[in-house]
């Protein structure tokens, strides 16, 4: 257990953190708010941002993601289901499972959340 008097809380505006382009996506970018540089151990929390005509092609990832969707609406593919979602919807991605994300309007905006361990993305087809 991590002694209490040796933590730090972090608070800052979210507009203060850079958002990183997504190289696999098509016009996405990504926000790191809260991660291992903030200090926190175990997970981290992610705003994504797609743009019209964006999104991710079907792939996979080493770790499991839960998604809020904050503005937007996406056709999401995960596994054999295809959703249609727009805010206030939440998902749950486990591990190794494909999915993709399709932009029907955007901006599309969502916060992920996926543990602090090594992830690795494998696309399985080009294309949004």
């Amino acid at each position: 257990m991590t002694d209490s008097t040796t933590q730090r809380a972090t608070v800052r505006p979210a507009a203060e953190i850079p958002m990183q382009t997504v190289a696999a996506g098509t016009a996405t970018e990504m926000q790191v708010l809260v991660g291992p540089a903030e200090g926190a151990p175990n997970f981290a929390l992610r705003r994504f941002r797609m743009g019209e005509d964006g999104g991710m092609p079907l792939h996979t990832n080493a770790v499991e993601h839960e998604q809020y969707v904050l503005t937007g609406r996406a056709r999401i593919t995960v596994g054999d289901e295809v959703h249609e979602v727009a805010a206030g919807h939440t998902l749950y991605i486990p591990a190794g499972l494909p999915h993709s994300y399709q932009v029907l309007e955007a901006p599309f905006e969502f916060l992920c959340i996926v543990p602090n361990r090594p992830d690795q993305i494998e696309v399985l087809a080009r294309g949004c």
